[in-house]
This record gives C-alpha cells, structure tokens and sequence, in this order.
C-alpha cells in the first residue's frame, strides 16, 4: 500500500503542476498576448485554442488531476497516514472546485459564448482570464498540499 500511495500523490503532484503551470502561462502570457492584437484576431485565435486544447494529452490530465489526488489521500489516510492524507484530499479539493467546478461553470460557458457570438472579446478575455487565474492558483494550491503531504509522509 506504501508504494500504491507514493505513487499516487507523485503523479498527483505532476497533474496538478501541469494544469497550474498551463493555466499559469495563459494568464500571464497567452491572454495579454491576444489582448494586444486586433480583437476579431484574439477571437479567432482562441476559438481555435478551445478546439485544439480537447485533445488525448490534455483532457486526462485536467479531469485525472483531482481524482489521482483524491486516490492517493484515501491511500495515505488507509496507510496510517492521517496528516498526509487530509493534506492530499485538501488537494483534491482545491482542483476539483478551482478547477474542474470553475471550467464547467464559467470558462467553458464564456468560450461557447464567444463561438456563438454573444460576446465579443473585450466582453470576453477580462472575465476568462480572471477565472482562469483563479484555476492557476488552485492547482498551485494543490501542488503545494501535495508536496507537503509527501514531506510530512513517513
């Protein structure tokens, strides 16, 4: 069970630091990119974004970071591991809500949206990229709850 759970909180840990870290460089970089551009441009640009982003790498990784972490949290709280494991449900948590619960409600409705044409991009941009800072530092959070319930564990 020991290595069933190190593993577990291990790949939790890549997941979740993989969606902060693309949630990170599109608020700070990407967004601010197209922002600069002509707005029908940005409009197009990341419309084909949320076409190309629905592929075999991403999805796994966005819907697999909250539950591998949840897995491993029940591993670590089996194992004995009371304080580790609490920390890792904590990170499940924090991405499934700021990450999973955040997407479903307001980005993804925000980019159907912009597809159909009922916001144009100054409407647009200023609302996603907030809320997709707000999934950056959830999963930032949970990498941080996981990489001290891996410090804290045995």
């Amino acid at each position: 069970m020991d290595l069933l759970a190190g593993i577990a909180a291990i790949l939790a840990l890549v997941l979740n630091g993989l969606m902060a870290g693309l949630y990170f460089a599109f608020s700070t970089a990407v967004s601010p990119a197209l922002d600069a551009i002509d707005k029908d441009q940005a409009a197009a640009a990341m419309r084909s974004v949320n076409i190309k982003i629905l592929n075999p790498r991403f999805l796994p990784t966005f819907t697999l970071s909250p539950v591998v972490a949840l897995a491993a949290g029940v591993l670590l709280l089996v194992d004995g591991a009371g304080l580790p494991g609490v920390l890792a449900v904590a990170a499940a948590v924090a991405g499934f809500v700021g990450s999973i619960i955040v997407t479903a409600a307001v980005n993804v409705p925000l980019n159907n949206a912009l597809d159909g044409g009922s916001v144009d991009w100054p409407g647009y941009s200023p609302r996603w990229t907030r809320w997709n800072t707000v999934r950056a530092w959830s999963c930032a959070l949970a990498v941080a709850l996981l990489g001290t319930a891996l410090y804290l564990w045995k």
